[in-house]
């Protein structure tokens, strides 16, 4: 996973972004991860014949080579499939600025290495103004010290501990499992040695 994110930033400037707006669920027909960008905001990428919506932030110059995105409020909410961040991540997404998004979502971007900085709205706004010229705008999300870097200006964000973490180390959850491995095992242990307990009726 990486410690700093960098490259052009889009604005996706729309609210209540769902899963099945990331990730449709006709798309869902693979447990593996290959084969999703495609499938990625199809529905607001490409018209029902399959030709590129003009007038989609991801399909004009020069955003279509967006790394980061810079979305409304509770981005990722609805269902928990973790095929909508493997799709953005085969996209090319690798980070997304915003001010809320949904649990379950947040918890599987972090799984997959897709960093998810917490903005102020205040500072979401300022972002998302300047992603949306004309030229373009780069960003760096520094995870290690929780700013983004935009020109010289350094802006905080909010991750938990245990996600920076993740993201520093290159940690997932069976790495964070293994660390118990000692204590499963006595545990395991002790279960053996229980006694059945008789119900007297």
């Amino acid at each position: 996973m990486p410690k700093t994110v960098h490259g052009l930033a889009a604005a996706l400037p729309l609210a209540n972004v769902d899963t099945d707006v990331i990730m449709p669920k006709r798309f869902l027909i693979t447990i593996t991860r290959e084969g999703l960008a495609d499938g990625t905001f199809a529905d607001l990428r490409f018209h029902d014949d399959e030709t590129p919506r003009a007038d989609f932030v991801l399909n004009t110059h020069p955003w279509h080579e967006a790394r980061i995105l810079v979305v409304g409020d509770n981005f990722g909410c609805g269902s928990s499939r973790e095929h909508a961040v493997w799709g953005l991540v085969q996209l090319g997404i690798r980070g997304i600025i915003g001010t809320s998004f949904a649990g379950i979502f947040y918890d599987n971007a972090r799984k997959n290495g897709l960093a998810l900085p917490i903005v102020s709205p205040e500072v979401r706004d300022q972002l998302m103004l300047a992603a949306s010229h004309e030229d373009g705008a780069n960003y760096t999300i520094d995870v290690e010290n929780r700013v983004i870097k935009h020109g010289e200006a350094e802006l905080p964000f909010e991750m938990d501990d245990a996600t920076q973490t993740a993201h520093l180390e290159g940690r997932d959850d069976t790495l964070n499992s293994l660390e118990f491995a000692d204590a499963i095992r006595k545990f395991e242990s002790r279960l053996g040695e229980r006694q059945r307990v008789r119900v007297i009726q």
